[in-house]
Order: C-alpha cells, then structure tokens, then sequence
C-alpha cells in the first residue's frame, strides 16, 4: 500500500491518501481542512479515489469532509455511530474554535468492528478503539503491515481524553487489547506527527510502556 500524507490546518492534522499500487484505487483518510491543497495532491499522486474514509468525528479530522465528498463524487464511511454527537455539532465547535463553519454531512455508512474496506487490491479491516472518542476506528492493513490510527496513539504519546465523549481507561484498553495484538512490526500513521511503530511504542512511549 502506498501512502501520501497531507499535513493540514493549523492543527497540524495528517489527512492521508492510501493507494493500491497495482490498480491506482485510493481511499482519502480524515480530510480535515484545506480542500484545495488536498485536491492538488490527490491530482499530483495519479490516483483515483472511490472513498474518502473517517475515524473520528473531531473538527481537524472532519474539516472538508463535505466538500472533499463533492469535489471527488464519493461516499463517505466512518467512523462508529458512536460519535453521530461529534459530527451533528461540528458547527457548534468550529464558531467555539473561531473557525469557519464547514458544511455537515451524513456517512453514507457508519463503520462496525470487522468491518472491511476494499482499496483496489487490498483490505483495510476496521477495528473500534474507543477513549480518545466514543467511536474512534482505526484501519488496518494486515498485509502491508500499515495501520491508519486517527488519534489513539502518536509517536510518544496517546490521545488526549478531555474532550466530550473521552475516557483515558477506555483509551488504554483500546492499546493494550486491540492493538498490541497486531504485531510490533505494525506501522502506523497517527492523526498528529510523524509515523512510528507498535512496537518502538509499546517499549518506549511512556503512556503505555
């Protein structure tokens, strides 16, 4: 599996491009501001995308949802039902942040543990990790050995749990019992920072060490 990541908004957020080598599918991941710039991208990678995919309804992951959805004609999946609450209020929490409203949107699907996204020839397998919000998923690529996280665990940190809907205890169990599981030679590419392993995480992030 390819992958392109496109740093946006001031939140820093990693809005990802993952594209099957052999046939050019993509899937766009957490778009969450900046459509132009994303746009440009997605023409620059020769990449055709059939799904802009979601793994949690917080503002800088959700941003340009809507008009991504518009501009490339796809239908949106994810995240878990779960945080329906996040993505009705979007609005609500963008004039709190000062930012500009972004269109609302409805899934064309809400996303279930074991469920399964084609990306070409490959397949993304969505695990339900709740604790940073209620109904985080992450997508994992079993066979590239390539987890898209969103916000559970970051490059010597996790996701922070103050915000509605968060429960550290929830969090790290999601770590301990979904992921860990996985593999240390998993890779993963966080919603925030750089790309790092379950393995160089699970011996040195002080979080979960």
């Amino acid at each position: 599996m390819e992958y392109k990541l496109i740093t946006v908004t001031p939140f820093v957020q990693n809005c990802t491009l993952l594209i099957c080598p052999q046939t050019r599918r993509a899937v766009l991941v957490d778009p969450g501001g900046e459509p132009d710039r994303i746009e440009a991208e997605i023409e620059r990678s020769d990449a055709v995308v059939e799904k802009i995919l979601i793994t949690h309804g917080h503002i800088d992951h959700i941003g340009a949802v809507a008009e991504m959805s518009h501009r490339l004609n796809v239908p949106v999946f994810g995240p878990h039902i779960l945080d329906q609450f996040l993505i009705e209020a979007v609005g609500e929490i963008a004039k709190a942040y000062n930012l500009p409203e972004p269109e609302s949107f409805v899934p064309e699907r809400w996303l279930e543990e074991g469920d399964r996204i084609e990306v070409g020839r490959h397949v993304l397998e969505v695990l339900h990790c709740p604790g940073h919000s209620p109904g985080h998923v992450i997508f994992v690529d079993r066979e590239a050995r390539l987890i898209q996280m969103g916000d559970v665990l970051f490059k010597g940190s996790v996701g922070r749990t103050d915000l509605p809907g968060g429960d550290m205890r929830q969090l790290l169990g999601s770590i301990r019992h979904k992921l860990w599981p996985l593999g240390d030679d998993m890779r993963f590419i966080p919603g925030h920072g750089e790309i790092s392993t379950l393995g160089e995480e699970r011996l040195h992030n002080p979080f979960v060490k």
